[in-house]
């Protein structure tokens, strides 16, 4: 077992307590409403009476989207720092979970195109986190879309990277419970996608939700790589960036060298 165990978990750990932080901040700076607030109205004047805690009247330009929560100062600087910090995090695994895949042999398109969809969910991430939307909305909303749909491949294709290559219960559980959170993550995605083109309260309202639980979703997903993470050595990045045939392979939940584990399994060959 190495230290490398600790990134996934690290990035959903810090990720998640963040942007909650950044929630809570926004909230209590009256900068959007709570979430558990259904209730909008078309306009709202300052009460002068009215000071501290949330908001009581809302409008919806106070709608608890992720994005909003982290517009404004002192939220929007633990915002970027979440955005850039976990793009790092986010390029970070998947480069050493490509390596890791090469290293079982597990040369293929899939990996190749996770690895891909890895790199460009972590340059959407970048642009969210730094181009806040009632600043640059256009680009901000390309950053989002970009990492949003990104991230869902990046879940869907590692789904079946797991499940096709896995060669113990625990490997098929761990693939079982990924297929679950991808399922969430695709259900989540569109149905925010859907509310968030209406101007209905309610909608925009069930928008941010579903939107918090995606993105919330996606963070657990990459945790999970603590499972394989554990064999992670020096020799995976290496891997990742000078891919060579006829490396020792590896079992996924452990650090030693599998010596019954066949490299190249039929089930696998093609993914």
């Amino acid at each position: 077992m190495t230290a490398w165990i600790l990134l996934p978990v690290s990035l959903s750990a810090f990720s998640i307590t963040g942007l909650w932080t950044v929630y809570a901040m926004a909230v209590m700076n009256r900068h959007v409403c709570p979430v558990e607030n259904w209730s909008y109205n078309e306009s709202c004047f300052p009460d002068p009476a009215e000071q501290g805690g949330p908001k009581t009247c809302c409008t919806l330009d106070d709608v608890p989207l992720i994005s909003k929560c982290g517009t404004y100062p002192p939220e929007s600087c633990l915002f970027s720092l979440i955005g850039n910090l976990g793009a790092f995090m986010v390029a970070l695994i998947c480069l050493l979970r490509y390596g890791q895949l090469l290293e079982q042999s597990r040369h293929s398109w899939v990996n190749t195109t996770t690895l891909i969809t890895g790199c460009t969910n972590a340059a959407g991430l970048l642009v969210v986190g730094n181009f806040q939307v009632d600043h640059a909305k256009s680009l901000h909303y390309v950053g989002t879309g970009v990492a949003f749909a990104a991230g869902l491949l990046f879940v869907c294709l590692h789904c079946a990277l797991s499940y096709h290559g896995a060669t113990a219960p625990q490997d098929l559980a761990m693939a079982y419970l990924r297929i679950v959170l991808a399922t969430i993550a695709f259900v989540t995605l569109i149905l925010s996608g859907v509310f968030f083109i209406h101007e209905s309260s309610q909608l925009q309202h069930g928008a941010a939700l579903c939107e918090w639980v995606f993105v919330i979703d996606i963070l657990i997903f990459y945790g999970t790589f603590s499972y394989e993470f554990g064999a992670v050595s020096s020799e995976t990045l290496v891997a990742a960036l000078q891919p060579a045939p006829g490396r020792a392979c590896k079992s996924s939940g452990n650090s030693s060298t599998s010596t019954h584990l066949n490299c190249a399994p039929e089930s696998i060959a093609m993914i």
